[in-house]
């Protein structure tokens, strides 16, 4: 659903202000006491990939997204995240002659939307993708359905209602209606139908829409039935910890991408980032996992493009979601062609794929994070000092013998500068350039304006 930018931007203020109250250790190793679940060992040095399924092909169709998986595995991809794939209500739309909808209005829990295909179409997709490797989970919309389920006749309980006995819903959602979960027959049904998707289609998991309203003592129960089916991967839409206590494997990192918009933008210098991503580390358990992101759907149509919010930064700012610490990256529909527009959300609008110019750039950071266990979630992590901390962030990503250096010139001048750290010397592979280079006390790194390197030791 879309989310207002302003209480990110309100939380990133909180979480500076807290922060620099404290002194915080350089390793983030620290954080809440870790949660009582292990994530399904495939997370950990994966990806996620979000596809966008209405605007993915002139068909706008499950076969039509098909097609695209050999180039998908090939680029490294490893997480299928499908949009809502539900059908969708009419009832209280936002009518115009083109209007196919909004995703997260949902008319059935069992059914799959006609507009993409049938239930049979999905099946042979979600059979390929996992012969081909990948794992797929669908967007689920918990919160709230449309006016025309039919639930809100068979079930009128399952909804919640104002002193009057009408259904109600959130802000001007008038595709929508609130489910109310102080039923326990509407909880027992919606994790019912939750595992009929993972039993009949053989799903993965589930990216779980505007949780933020529904109770943790339902997700507890929810995510621990689920997973005596299947063990499953589940992500919340939502930055609270503790979302992480009943099940959650990871949450939204929105206060981070935040925080590296107003850097790129100039509005906040690097120790801001910094502060934020260290308070972040601290308050979050041990285990957790966390979506960092440069857009998605609801930035790409509500906010703007991942080149309106960073400008010539937003490469710097990619390498650094693909490579920070308790990280899950994410890559939205089109971001390897790279897709410069706002898609419509409301109507069919196909992604123009043409040069995938971006794609050689993500392939590399998608196949350093599966081969090299310093990209993995809980790799430790270290910010490194350098001669222009104002312009530069450095850091290294470490777990047994394996290390990565990250440095990025988050500033729009070019910049001259050495690195004095022991931890920084050696002969590693520049992961772009993929030559190696003699990194010692001395050594001069030049960087360009937003600038970035990766190194492999």
């Amino acid at each position: 659903m879309k989310k207002m930018s302003l209480l990110s931007s309100l939380m990133v203020f909180v979480f500076f202000l807290v922060s620099c109250s404290q002194k915080l250790a350089p390793i983030a190793n620290l954080g809440a006491p870790a949660t009582s679940f292990t994530h399904p060992s495939w997370t950990e040095q994966s990806n996620i990939y979000e596809v966008n399924v209405r605007q993915y092909s002139q068909e706008g169709t499950f076969k039509g997204f098909e097609k695209s998986l050999p180039r998908l595995k090939e680029m490294g991809v490893k997480i299928l995240w499908f949009m809502p794939i539900n059908p969708i209500g009419i009832e209280g739309r936002k009518m115009t002659s083109s209007d196919l909808g909004s995703y997260y209005a949902v008319m059935n829990y069992k059914e799959v939307n006609p507009e993409f295909g049938t239930m049979a179409d999905w099946k042979e997709l979600v059979k390929h993708a996992h012969r081909l490797g990948f794992k797929v989970i669908i967007d689920w919309v918990p919160n709230h359905t449309s006016p025309d389920n039919p639930w809100i006749k068979s079930h009128p309980a399952f909804y919640q209602r104002d002193a009057k006995g009408n259904t109600v819903y959130d802000n001007d959602y008038t595709d929508t209606r609130n489910l109310n979960y102080n039923n326990q027959e509407l909880r027992d049904s919606m994790i019912s139908v939750m595992k009929y998707w993972i039993t009949e289609t053989g799903i993965d998991g589930f990216r779980c829409d505007h949780v933020d309203p529904i109770p943790y003592d339902f997700w507890k129960k929810c995510i621990t039935e689920l997973r005596k089916v299947k063990d499953v991967f589940m992500l919340a839409e939502s930055e609270r910890p503790e979302f992480h206590t009943v099940g959650f494997d990871a949450t939204y990192a929105w206060n981070i991408m935040w925080a590296t918009v107003e850097v790129a933008q100039q509005k906040h210098n690097l120790k801001y980032l910094d502060s934020v991503l260290n308070f972040n580390f601290t308050v979050f358990p041990k285990n957790a996992e966390r979506m960092y992101f440069t857009t998605n759907h609801d930035e790409n149509s509500w906010n703007g493009t991942e080149f309106e919010k960073y400008g010539d930064a937003y490469k710097a700012f990619a390498v650094l979601t693909q490579t920070m610490y308790e990280s899950v990256p994410l890559i939205y529909s089109g971001q390897e062609v790279p897709n410069k527009r706002r898609l419509k959300f409301f109507v069919h609008d196909p992604i123009v794929w043409d040069k995938y110019e971006m794609a050689p750039f993500y392939s590399t950071l998608l196949h350093l994070r599966e081969k090299n266990q310093a990209l993995a979630a809980d790799a430790a992590y270290k910010k490194i000092p350098t001669a222009n901390d104002d312009a530069i962030f450095a850091y290294i990503r470490q777990k047994g013998n394996k290390k990565i250096l990250v440095v990025l010139n988050l500033s729009p001048e070019p910049q001259h500068f050495t690195i004095k750290q022991n931890d920084v010397y050696g002969n590693p592979l520049n992961v772009f350039s993929k030559k190696k280079e003699k990194l010692f006390d001395n050594h001069v790194y030049d960087m360009q304006p937003w600038g970035y390197l990766v190194y492999e030791y």
